[in-house]
């Protein structure tokens, strides 16, 4: 046998309903359709696309699934963008904050932003760097947890639009449900806090003097800083 026929052998055929969501996403970038536009229904879907009604019906669940479109009642099938919600539901999972859930996290968080110095250093912007200056003082003031984990959040990403990578952003914003729970850990005590926010001015330091040895420094202390904190897990009532 040939190697095209072994690989032909091989290579196994696409279902009815993959073919469908192929189809389904063409049609939806071919007319041009947006957030908020209606598909065809599923008996027009199965007509344009001459295939079976439950075909065009798991097709849609996979799109849903996807977070591609939602169905309302009386519309039919809605064009969204639920990628974000997909995601948080698929980390939404009770998570205990132990010490190897912290280093999972927070090794893919040293994954980006610790190795974004060199990329923030050519591209960040003093503007961008007083907003997040600005963002640093509000997390600092804060008198309430959930509020200073917030402001936390929003300046990593913050530090990563700055890189100018749309995916990295998305990717990151679509973990803020998981990160943001590690950020809380540690906030109700004020000395982690005010520890946090000097992390986070020291950062910004070796930014705007372009300092990419300092920068990794001060990033990699910063994010293994919350391990000491485990054993206090946070508490949305509590008053920093």
């Amino acid at each position: 046998m040939s190697q095209a026929s072994e690989q032909a052998v091989e290579r196994e055929p696409a279902s009815a309903v993959d073919v469908a969501v192929a189809r389904i996403r063409k049609l939806i970038k071919a007319r041009k359709l947006g957030i908020g536009d209606v598909l065809p229904s599923e008996a027009e879907l199965a007509l344009m696309f001459a295939t079976g009604r439950n075909t065009i019906r798991e097709a849609v669940r996979t799109l849903k699934a996807y977070g591609v479109v939602e169905s309302r009642q009386k519309v039919g099938a809605i064009i969204t963008d639920g990628r974000q919600v997909a995601m948080t539901d698929l980390f939404a999972f009770a998570m205990d904050i132990s010490a190897d859930s912290f280093q999972d996290i927070q090794g893919f968080r040293r994954l980006t932003e610790m190795n974004l110095g060199e990329t923030l250093i050519d591209r960040i912007t003093d503007a961008e760097l007083d907003a997040m200056a600005e963002i640093n003082g509000m997390m600092e003031a804060s008198q309430d947890v959930d509020r200073a984990s917030e402001f936390d959040f929003r300046f990593h990403q913050a530090l990563v639009d700055a890189a100018g990578n749309r995916t990295l952003s998305e990717i990151y914003a679509m973990l803020r449900p998981v990160i943001r729970r590690l950020m809380k850990t540690g906030k109700s005590r004020r000395d982690a806090l005010h520890a946090a926010a000097g992390d986070h001015r020291d950062i910004l330091d070796a930014l705007r003097h372009k300092d990419r040895i300092a920068y990794t420094h001060y990033m990699n202390r910063h994010l293994q800083s919350g391990l000491e904190y485990l054993g206090d897990p946070p508490d949305d009532a509590t008053q920093a």
